[in-house]
């Protein structure tokens, strides 16, 4: 039987891990075994990059926390090494850095996911890794609403000049 301190300490670690999954607007579970640190720090720093927060997580704690939060589902994934990255601004950013990761290390095997509380397979985690950022879809919603309007303006603007050359 653990001791009181030992027990304490697996229910606060269950407790981030139940308040991080809630705050979690998208996941990805991974298994990291066969990285180098050079290839781990690597990573970590792209994940910080996006703003995707990256822990290796005890399986039996995390599914105690999934099971509070409706992840049930999430437990058949639990098993061997675990990292957990979790994004609450941005619900691409996880798999986009994981799976672009993984394409060029192999040992990094992504084992699931989970979007807005509920749990995704792998290749569903690889439809969203294809989905642009945010950024960049704002960006092309940009472009298409500022087209026809400089086509409108350049129209207008032939009628203005055949109107002046005509005057």
């Amino acid at each position: 039987m653990p001791s009181e301190k030992v027990l304490e300490s697996k229910k606060a670690i269950v407790a981030n891990l139940v308040e991080r999954l809630q705050a979690a607007q998208a996941g990805v579970i991974a298994d990291y075994r066969g990285l180098t640190v050079a290839q781990d720090t690597e990573l970590r720093a792209k994940l910080r990059e996006a703003g995707v927060e990256y822990t290796i997580v005890k399986n039996t704690l995390t599914n105690f926390a999934a099971q509070q939060v409706g992840l049930e589902e999430l437990e058949p994934v639990l098993h061997g090494p675990t990292a957990l990255a979790t994004s609450s601004t941005d619900v691409v950013a996880p798999a986009k850095v994981l799976v672009d990761f993984a394409k060029s290390n192999e040992q990094l095997e992504i084992k699931g996911g989970f979007v807005e509380g509920k749990v995704i397979s792998v290749d569903e985690v690889k439809v969203y890794a294809s989905i642009p950022s945010k950024e960049v879809l704002i960006s092309k919603m940009m472009g298409s609403l500022q087209a026809p309007i400089g086509n409108l303006v350049r129209a207008l603007d032939a009628i203005a000049k055949k109107m002046e050359e005509e005057a």
